[in-house]
C-alpha cells in the first residue's frame, strides 16, 4: 500500500505559494514524512520541512491520498499548481506545525549538541503528526533525535529524567529538554519490535517489573514532576471526565461500578508504580546487545497492570496466558501475599475505557485536520471494553513461563 501525496508549500512567513504536483510515496503511514521529504528532493529538488497534515481520505491514516502543507526558504523552479486551502491560524495546532516552527526546533537542538560537544552535521526529518515530531541529527560524534511533543505529552522529559537516574539502561538517554516539549535523545541502536511473539514479550515483562518495582518510592515524586496521578479513584474521575461528550450508554453499568472496581483492585495488594501506558512490543527497542523502553508520554502513576494488558495484546488466548502468568509470578515474588490474576481480570475492561479517554484527550487536544488520526479510536475502545467486561477470565496455562 503506498500514498498518493500533494504537498501545498508555504514560504517562511507562511504565505501560500501553490501545490507540487502529485507524487506517489512507498510508506502508507501518514505521520511518516521522511520519505515526503525525499521524494520531493529526488523529483522537484525542493528541500523542504512537512508541518502538518490538511487532508487525508478517511477513515485510517494509512495509504490513499492525503495532503500536507510543507514549508520551503525559497520557491521552487518546478512550476506549481494554484491551490485554495485553509491556512487559518488554530489554538490548538502544535509550535512545530507552524511556520518557522521546524527551523525554531532544530536550532534549539544543534545548539545543545554543540554545547555536548557533539555538533550536527546533518539533519533529516523523519515524521510529524498531532502527537510529536521528529528530526534525526547526524555528526562525526554520532546520532542524536530530536523528538517535540504537544502539551499532553510534555512530562516525557521528566520520566525519562528520572529513569536515567533510577533504571539507567532501561531507556534512551536524554540529552537535553527545554520543559516545553523539546527533547533531544541519545540514538539507540536497533529495530523496534513490532507484533513479536511471546518468546520476546516474556523478557519485556521482566524489564518492565524492574522499572514497576524501582517506581514503587518515588511515585510522589514522579507526580510533583508532572507525571498524571491515575491512582484509585482519581482514574475513575478522570475517565468520565474525558469520556462525557460521548455516548457511553454501552459502557453504563462500567463506569458507574468503577469505584467499587477500583477498590477491590486495590484490595488484590499491589503497589501502584509508573505506568508506561502504551506497553506494546513496538516501544520496546532491540538490538544483539541492548533492549530498552521507549516513548514514555503516555506514562502516568498508576496500578502496574496497565502495562502488562497491553503487552498482551494481538496474541492468541495461549500465548496471552503466559505473558501474564509470568507478569503475576514476578509480583507474587515481589509481594507475597498479593493477587495479581484477581487484579488483572478487574482491569481488563477499565483498560479499554482508559484508552477510550487517552483517545477523547487527543481529539480534545489536537486541530481539526488531524482528528482523523484518532476518529474511530474512541467508539472502537468502549466497544474494546464491553467485550472484555463480558468475557471470562483466560484459563492458565500448563505451567509458568520460566
Amino acid at each position: 500500500m503506498s500514498r498518493a501525496v500533494t504537498l501545498v508549500l508555504v514560504d517562511s512567513a507562511g504565505a501560500p505559494l501553490g501545490a507540487l504536483p502529485p507524487f506517489d510515496v512507498p510508506v502508507p503511514w501518514w505521520q511518516e514524512v521522511g520519505c515526503v521529504v525525499e521524494e520531493a528532493r529526488r523529483r522537484y529538488g525542493v528541500e523542504v520541512s512537512v508541518l502538518r497534515l490538511l487532508a487525508g481520505d478517511p477513515p485510517r491514516a494509512v495509504g490513499g491520498a492525503v495532503t500536507y502543507l510543507g514549508q520551503v526558504s525559497e520557491p521552487p523552479a518546478t512550476p506549481l499548481v494554484p491551490t485554495d486551502v485553509e491556512l487559518a491560524a488554530d489554538p490548538l495546532r502544535a509550535p512545530y506545525a507552524e511556520p518557522g516552527g521546524p527551523a525554531r526546533s532544530l536550532a534549539w537542538a544543534t545548539a545543545e549538541l554543540r554545547r555536548l560537544g557533539r555538533p550536527a552535521e546533518t539533519a533529516a526529518q523523519q515524521r510529524t503528526w498531532n502527537l510529536s515530531a521528529i528530526w534525526r541529527l547526524d555528526g562525526s560524534s554520532g546520532t542524536a533525535w530530536l523528538k517535540q511533543v504537544p502539551v499532553f505529552f510534555r512530562h516525557e522529559a521528566a520520566v525519562l529524567r528520572w529513569l536515567g537516574r533510577a533504571v539507567p539502561g532501561r531507556t534512551s538517554t536524554l540529552l537535553a529538554d527545554d520543559g516545553d516539549g523539546r527533547m533531544l535523545l541519545d540514538h539507540v541502536p536497533g529495530e523496534d519490535r513490532y507484533a513479536v511473539g511471546v518468546d520476546e514479550r516474556l523478557p519485556m515483562v521482566a524489564d518492565m517489573h524492574a522499572v514497576h518495582l524501582r517506581s514503587v518510592p518515588d511515585v510522589t515524586e514522579l507526580v510533583a514532576a508532572g507525571v498524571p496521578d491515575l491512582r484509585g479513584h482519581a482514574l475513575a474521575r478522570w475517565i468520565r471526565d474525558w469520556l462525557a461528550p460521548y455516548d457511553t450508554s454501552s459502557v453504563g453499568s462500567l463506569l458507574a461500578g468503577l469505584e467499587a472496581r477500583l477498590d477491590e483492585v486495590r484490595g488484590c495488594g499491589l503497589p501502584e508504580t509508573l505506568v508506561h501506558g502504551d506497553l506494546h512490543p513496538g516501544n520496546v527497542r532491540a538490538s544483539a546487545e541492548r533492549r530498552v523502553i521507549i516513548d514514555w508520554g503516555d506514562a502516568f502513576v498508576g496500578h502496574p497492570a496497565f502495562d502488562v494488558l497491553r503487552l498482551a495484546e494481538g496474541l492468541d488466548d495461549a500465548s496471552a496466558v503466559l505473558v501474564t502468568e509470568e507478569w503475576c509470578a514476578r509480583w507474587r515474588d515481589s509481594v507475597p501475599g498479593c493477587d495479581p490474576e484477581r487484579a488483572v481480570e478487574l482491569l481488563r475492561p477499565v483498560a479499554a475505557l482508559r484508552m477510550a479517554a487517552v483517545y477523547a484527550m487527543f481529539l480534545d487536544g489536537i486541530e481539526a485536520s488531524e482528528r482523523v488520526y484518532h476518529a474511530e479510536d474512541v467508539d472502537a475502545c468502549l466497544a474494546r471494553a464491553v467485550e472484555a467486561e463480558r468475557r471470562p477470565a483466560l484459563e492458565p496455562s500448563a505451567g509458568l513461563a520460566s
